[in-house]
């Protein structure tokens, strides 16, 4: 196992989201305002994707291979 400061460390180095961040607004891409709109958006998708998925009755089991296949019927 590793220590959260170890954990901490690798990320801060090599984690690619923020490195893309921080590409984009070293490269005048993006602004830091605009980095945290787009955060605040995922995160508050996340939380809504979060809760349809815990709170949606789960679908009927004949539903179970539908939308395996692409042009195919489902498996009888």
């Amino acid at each position: 196992y590793r220590t959260r400061e170890e954990i901490q460390e690798v990320r801060s180095k090599s984690d690619p989201i923020t490195m893309l961040k921080d590409r984009m607004i070293s490269n005048n891409m993006a602004s830091l305002e605009e980095i945290k709109d787009i955060d605040t958006e995922i995160r508050k998708e996340i939380e809504e994707a979060t809760q349809f998925a815990t709170s949606d009755p789960e679908p009927p089991l004949e539903d179970l291979c539908n939308h395996i296949f692409h042009n195919d019927a489902p498996l009888e």
